[in-house]
């Protein structure tokens, strides 16, 4: 059994998901820090200081104890009180929209590329020259 599970993780396919896994994590903390720190400020901006992530609905009591504001979103939600972020979901959709592009680009230069790297592989010569050979006993 362990050599079945050695065979089975030294597969190129598992090492090749296990890489696609860590680059994807990677990439998606580049994607997420892309969104806070670039995209959101300059949308606020844009929207006279607008920051989706503070906005939120209250659904409920606050627990008794709080001491900090109503308007902070993250105090409220670590306190336990029960709040709807519907701004933080604005800002996860506009990553994944972000990612979601980002990928699409990176895929649509690669077909690019073995689509030139397809059309650039020519026939060696000697095919050439068995095809001219072919097409001549064809003729005759």
């Amino acid at each position: 059994m362990l050599n079945e599970f050695r065979d089975f993780i030294a597969r190129g396919n598992v090492l090749d998901l296990a890489v696609a896994v860590i680059i994807g994590a990677a990439f998606a903390t580049i994607t997420a820090s892309l969104t806070d720190d670039i995209i959101m400020p300059v949308v606020g901006a844009i929207f006279g200081g607008l920051d989706f992530s503070s906005y939120f609905m209250l659904l409920g009591p606050v627990p008794e104890g709080y001491a900090g504001s109503l308007a902070n979103y993250t105090a409220l939600k670590e306190a336990g009180a029960p709040v709807l972020g519907y701004g933080q979901f604005v800002t996860v959709l506009i990553n994944f929209l972000i990612l979601a592009f980002i990928i699409f680009m990176i895929i649509r230069a690669a077909n690019r590329v073995m689509t030139k790297k397809e059309e650039a592989v020519a026939d060696p010569a000697e095919v050439q020259l068995l095809r001219e050979i072919r097409d001549e006993l064809r003729k005759r």
